[in-house]
Formats: C-alpha cells, sequence, structure tokens
C-alpha cells in the first residue's frame, strides 16, 4: 500500500476525511465495511511513525482504553499495525485505532470565546469526567492527560472522555514515557506530582479534574503564564484564586470542592473519585460538602510566601485567555523538546524540596513555636475528636472554640470533628474563634421503613435519618388504613445522599373489589381478604351443573371501589337450572324466536321444506311442545319452514 497514509486497514477499515490532528496522532472518519458502521480511525502521524516511544505510546492508549467498556468512555473496537510503502520504495509500520464515532463538540471547543459556562451544565461536565475515571481507576488505569480537549460532548449532551494515549496501569505509573523523568500531559491541566516527575495515581487524575472544573466555572484556568515552565511551575508552587473571585456566581461550597481537588499535596485531594463527584452534586444543590473552608488552602498561601525559596525563576506574567489557549493548543500539537523539559524538571525539583519540607511541616510535622511575645497560636489538628476533646485542644492554646454547621462524612464518624476554620496548622492570633464542624454521619443513609406511619410520624423517621418528606401521593391499598404511609419512593432499604427528599404514598383508604367469577366460596374468601375487604351474603342462584358451587357474581361488582373493609355479597350456582314454560313460537321469525327463547340454555334451529309459501322462513314447529314446563338447560329444538313448490303430477295422453 502506498501513499501517506493507507484507504483501507485491514481489508475492512475505509480511511475517509482527516477529522482531527493532535500531537503524535491524526484521526480520520471511517467506515467499517464489514458491520457497515460509521467509525473513527486514529493513525500515528507519519513523520513520527517510526519512532519507537510514540508507537509503544500508541500502542499502551490502544491497550488502556480496549481494557475499558463504560458508556462516558469513548469505546475502542479493534487496532493494528499496516505496513505502509513511501514513494521512495521505503516499507514503515503505521499503527491504527479504531474507535466510536462521536457525534458532537469537544469541551475545549464549548471554551473556546473564553466565557464560562451555567453552573448545572459545568457540573454535568465533570459528573461525567468522575464518572469516567472511577471506572477507569477501580479498572486500574490512571488517564493523567484529562483536559478539555480529551472530552466530548455528545449531541444529546452525553459526557465522552477520550485519548488515554498516555494512560498507565497504576501498578506501572513510575515507569517513564520517553527519557528518564519526563513530564508528562498538558501544563495547565498538570498535577504537581506530574510536574515534579513523580510517581501518579488516581488522585492525579482528580487535580486534572479539578482544572477542567474551575475553567468551566470561570472561563480560564487556574494557572495562565507565557511558556508551559512558567504554568507548571505555579502547579507546583501557588494556589490558585478561589473561582468565585473570578465568578461572584460560584457559591462557596462549589469553591471548597474546586480547591480540595486543587490541593498540592493528593492527600488533602479526594481520595478517589466517587467521594469528589458525591461532594461536587451535594455543592451544586446547597448541601454541606466534605471539602474544607477555603481560608484552609488560601492560608497555606500565607505560608509558602513567607517560607525561603530557593533561586526562584522570573514571576510569570498571566496571559490573557486566548494567548494561554494558543499556548495550550501549541502544546498538543508538537512533541515537547528535551530540553524544554529538562529545564522544567531542574526547576521543579528545586522547587519540589523547598515545597515538601514546608508541606511536610504544615501537614502533620512539628508544630511553630509561639513567639517571644505570645500573641499567636497554631490551630490544632482537631480531626476525629469529640466536641469536648476538641474545644479543650482549642482553647489550651488560647484561641476561642466555636461549633459549626454538621457536614456529612463517609470517613469519619457522627459526632466527631471534621474539620475547622482555620484549618490545622494556621497561625492564629490568641482570641481568635475557630469554628469546628463535625461529622453529621455517611454523605449516603438509608431510607427507613415508614410504612403504615402516619404522615408526621414519617416525617419524623425521615428527619432523623437525615432526609426530607417530599411529593406526597394517595393510591388505593388493600392493607393500609385511610392517610397512613403504603410505601416511600426511593422504597425502604435503598441508599440515598443525606439531605435528599423522599417521596409519600400515602392511603386513600379505599381498595378494589376482585373478579370473583368462577372462584370457589373458599377462594373468594382469600381472595377478598388480600383485597381488604370481608365476605357478605352468599345467596344460591340457578346454574348448570358445570357451574355448581361457583360464584357466579358479586355485589358490588367486580373493579367496583369501595371502602377497605367493606363487605362484598357473593352468588353461587346451585347446579339446577331454572323451570321454564316453553312459549308458542309458532309463525315468528328465527330472530323473534331466539329472543323468546332467552332463557333456555341450549337452543338449536332446524328447517324442513314446506309448499306452503307463506310458512317460508317462520316456525312451522317446536320440541317440547308450547306451554310445558321444562328445565331451563332443556335442548329446545325450533323448526323454520324452507318454501319449495310441489312439482306438477304429469298426466297421461290420449
Amino acid at each position: 500500500m502506498t501513499g501517506q497514509h493507507p484507504q483501507v486497514l485491514a481489508g475492512r477499515y475505509e480511511i475517509r476525511e482527516l477529522i482531527g490532528r493532535g500531537g503524535m496522532a491524526e484521526v480520520h472518519l471511517g467506515y467499517d465495511t464489514r458491520l457497515s458502521r460509521i467509525i473513527a480511525v486514529k493513525l500515528l502521524r507519519s513523520d513520527i511513525a517510526g519512532d519507537p516511544t510514540f508507537q509503544a505510546r500508541f500502542r499502551r492508549e490502544a491497550t488502556s482504553a480496549a481494557a475499558l467498556n463504560h458508556p462516558s468512555i469513548v469505546a475502542v473496537y479493534d487496532s493494528g499495525e499496516e505496513q505502509l510503502t513511501s514513494p521512495d520504495g521505503s516499507v514503515s509500520t503505521v499503527p491504527y485505532i479504531v474507535m466510536e464515532y462521536v457525534e458532537g463538540h469537544t469541551v475545549r471547543e464549548l471554551l473556546g470565546e473564553g466565557e464560562a459556562v451555567p453552573i448545572p451544565e459545568a457540573v454535568e461536565i465533570v459528573t461525567g469526567v468522575l464518572d469516567a475515571l472511577e471506572y477507569s481507576h477501580r479498572a486500574g488505569i490512571v488517564h493523567r492527560d484529562i483536559k478539555p480537549g480529551n472530552i466530548m460532548l455528545t449531541s444529546t449532551g452525553a459526557v465522552k472522555v477520550m485519548d488515554f494515549g498516555i494512560a498507565r496501569a497504576v501498578e506501572d505509573s513510575a515507569a517513564t514515557v520517553t527519557q528518564t523523568h519526563a513530564v508528562v500531559g498538558t501544563a495547565q491541566y498538570l498535577s504537581p506530582e506530574q510536574a515534579r516527575g513523580e510517581i501518579v495515581d488516581s488522585r492525579s487524575d482528580l487535580y486534572s479534574a479539578g482544572c477542567l472544573l474551575y475553567e468551566l466555572l470561570t472561563g480560564q484556568p487556574p494557572f495562565v503564564g507565557d511558556s508551559a515552565v512558567a504554568i507548571a511551575y505555579q502547579h507546583v508552587r501557588e494556589i490558585p484564586r478561589p473561582p468565585s473571585s473570578v465568578a461572584a456566581d460560584v457559591p462557596e461550597a462549589l469553591d471548597r470542592v474546586v480547591l480540595k481537588s486543587l490541593a498540592k499535596n493528593r492527600d488533602d485531594r479526594y481520595e478517589d473519585a466517587a467521594h469528589m463527584r458525591t461532594d461536587l452534586l451535594a455543592a451544586a444543590r446547597g448541601a454541606a460538602v466534605l471539602a474544607p473552608a477555603v481560608d484552609t488552602w488560601t492560608s497555606a498561601t500565607t505560608v509558602l510566601a513567607s517560607a525561603p525559596t530557593p533561586a526562584p525563576a522570573p514571576a510569570p506574567t498571566p496571559a490573557p485567555p486566548a494567548a494561554q489557549n494558543a499556548v495550550a493548543e501549541e502544546q498538543d500539537k508538537r512533541p515537547a523538546r528535551w530540553w524544554v523539559w529538562a529545564l522544567i524538571v531542574a526547576l521543579l525539583i528545586a522547587a519540589g524540596i523547598g515545597i515538601g519540607l514546608l508541606m511536610t511541616d504544615r501537614l502533620g510535622g512539628s508544630t511553630p513555636a509561639p513567639t517571644s511575645t505570645a500573641t499567636a497560636a497554631a490551630v490544632p489538628d482537631v480531626k476525629g475528636k469529640s466536641e469536648s476533646e476538641a474545644r479543650q485542644a482549642i482553647e489550651s492554646v488560647g484561641l476561642v472554640f466555636v461549633k459549626g454547621s454538621d457536614v456529612a462524612s463517609d470517613d469519619i464518624p457522627s459526632g466527631q470533628a471534621v474539620s475547622s476554620e482555620p484549618g490545622a496548622g494556621t497561625s492564629a492570633l490568641l482570641g481568635t474563634e475557630i469554628t469546628v464542624h463535625f461529622s453529621a454521619g455517611s454523605a449516603m443513609v438509608e431510607v427507613p421503613d415508614v410504612s403504615d406511619m402516619t404522615q408526621e410520624q414519617a416525617k419524623e423517621a425521615l428527619e432523623k435519618a437525615g432526609l426530607k418528606v417530599g411529593t406526597v401521593t394517595a393510591e388505593d391499598s388493600p392493607k393500609i388504613t385511610k392517610d397512613k404511609v403504603v410505601r416511600t419512593s426511593p422504597v425502604a432499604g435503598t441508599s440515598v445522599q443525606r439531605g435528599e427528599s423522599v417521596g409519600l404514598v400515602v392511603s386513600t383508604g379505599k381498595t378494589t373489589v376482585p373478579d370473583l367469577t368462577g372462584h370457589t366460596q373458599e377462594q373468594a374468601r382469600q381472595a377478598l381478604e388480600k383485597a381488604g375487604l370481608r365476605v357478605g351474603d352468599v345467596v344460591r342462584g340457578d346454574s348448570d351443573a358445570e357451574h355448581k358451587d361457583l360464584v357466579l357474581s358479586s355485589d358490588p361488582a367486580a373493579d367496583s371501589q369501595v371502602e377497605l373493609g367493606s363487605y362484598v355479597s357473593i352468588v353461587v350456582g346451585s347446579g339446577q337450572a331454572a323451570s321454564l314454560p316453553v312459549p308458542d313460537v309458532r309463525g315468528m321469525t328465527q330472530e323473534q324466536a331466539r329472543q323468546a327463547l332467552d332463557g333456555f340454555t341450549q337452543v338449536i334451529f332446524q328447517s324442513r321444506t314446506t309448499t306452503n309459501q307463506n310458512e317460508d322462513g317462520l316456525v312451522v314447529e317446536v320440541t317440547p311442545a308450547p306451554g310445558s314446563t321444562i328445565s331451563a338447560d332443556t335442548l329446545v329444538t325450533v323448526t323454520l319452514g324452507k318454501y319449495q313448490a310441489a312439482t306438477p303430477t304429469p298426466t297421461s295422453g290420449h
């Protein structure tokens, strides 16, 4: 096969127009001739196709993504390599990946104008990304390059994460992709540990997701600069401004979620994608979140700023969003030169040593000694302490204890301290109020069983479980009396977010009469009791032998709505049909005779020839004879006349 790219791969994948281009690959629209479907085909760029490093990375993307089957991850259908013969006769190998074709646009295109998106949309997008990350992390795969350009939004609004080109298995995350200590990822969404060339884990993806959330909420990434080096340096050294200081409509709870996800120390970030998603959704609906107060992180900025730093690089000059985007796109479009990354690593290793010492001191090392004038004290770490223990610890160093609002926590038991404002280790003037938030228990709670309770009792039980009463509807119930709870929505035993509303379904006090036809008396009694009803009068009614002792009808009739506990009378077959006189139907038409004999269960009609034209189509005989009294199930035979002219008798000639 010749040309820059093959036109058909593996004898089945047609290559069509170019629809995207990245740092190491081109994406073409394609068509699978075997399965008759549109696909996307990613081809390693021809100018780097011979580079073993890029080939390894490309193959790894195919392996990583193919192992993931999730609605929020772009599916990989196939991968392979194709031999390509150049015009000069040389032969090269071009790896390819066959993927799901997603109609839509990237989040990068959504942010193209540098404007924030509505908060509900931002939350929905990042929630979709966290769904995908939760799945990939459980599969042991870290993406390592979460950014707007790698997230697709379909025409229906669904989120699709793509490009696992630098993803690695967690157990292999220490291995280098190119050269030793090479920095991999896009500068504006790079975690501090990635920038320092350290081992990454799932929390590195959460940092990048936090950068994405920041940009969606504000229209700009958390850090901007005139070079990738300057931006990476800020990821290691600087605490970002709270999103609300850039976009005033961002609530304080979302500030908390963003800044926790962007913590420099990965141990301070969310434990996993599920916890971040839970906090994000809670913040979006105005509920309490696990993330600490904003000044927990801003106070850390002061500590970092006041500490001595080793030979700092010139302060980066923030670039406008358009320039920043251009830098980011340029980073995507060409492989980084080794000397640029070497410079980044050199700067960040130096910065990392200083920051590591400072962070060790701030996150659990020695407590700063009070000054000689004893005007300030370090806020003690009260996490996990009871209220009395936390109060004693805070007041013992000259600070004032204030109990804050309770917050949901999956990790800390109810009643124990979760966080403080200002945070632990922060230097505070003596007499400063320290607000401590205590755990209200797990963020997820179980819906209690409130069936057969009054609405007031159900409300108390739900509130005790940390839930609220939602919509109240009514329905018939065969067991629950009027105005008591039949069931909840969601049903009892379901795990839901603390603070969620739970719907109540209460009884109308009515039930439906079941169809008892053909039941024995005992079966009818059981069916009525099951419907919350009772057997009333039992009356014998005429019936044939086949329906003896079976229910013929009920009063009220089947499907009637009645009060719970009502009596229902039934008519049971006697096995004996009623005795009726045979009416005289002679001279009637067949239809008239049928109506007159309606009380009889067995009536047959037959015909016989008659020469009397006046008898044609009329009853000429009835058996048994009219006027006789017979059982209603006795066979009655009705004979109709059928006119036929008499044949003339031939006469003999003379």
